[in-house]
């Protein structure tokens, strides 16, 4: 039996990556040094960056459509205390907030119980 959705690297409303810019030297020089890290998955990008422990308030982060990049809100990504989400709280925040607001570079995470990112590797990779 077929998928009932689009692989997810096809379907040109999702976001193709997600990107982390994270500057190294903490905004002590007059110009930031940034380290880049990607994912496939949001959810697999947070992850890693709570496992390496960069903080929130320290990280820009993006979805990827093809050239162009959309900054998504940290806010929405993080809990009361500033800390990262973990999935599925992570996603049902993301499906709440899209289902509000219907900004593209937050739709798919989770749709009525479905995640269109499933297809995807959740591995991170960077610095680069």
């Amino acid at each position: 039996m077929g998928r009932a959705h689009p692989d997810s690297k096809r379907d040109r409303t999702l976001p193709y990556t997600y990107e982390a810019w994270i500057d190294v030297l903490d905004g002590k020089a007059a110009e930031p040094v940034w380290h880049h890290y990607f994912c496939d998955m949001l959810c697999g990008l947070i992850e890693f960056l709570a496992d390496k422990e960069m903080s929130p308030d320290k990280v820009k982060l993006y979805g990827v459509f093809g050239k162009e990049q959309t900054l998504l809100d940290n806010d929405l990504l993080t809990d009361g205390d500033g800390d990262w989400l973990k999935r599925p709280t992570l996603c049902r925040a993301l499906e709440t907030h899209y289902e509000h607001t219907q900004q593209e570079c937050y739709r798919g995470h989770v749709e009525k119980g479905h995640c269109s990112f499933e297809d995807r590797d959740g591995e991170s990779l960077g610095p680069i």
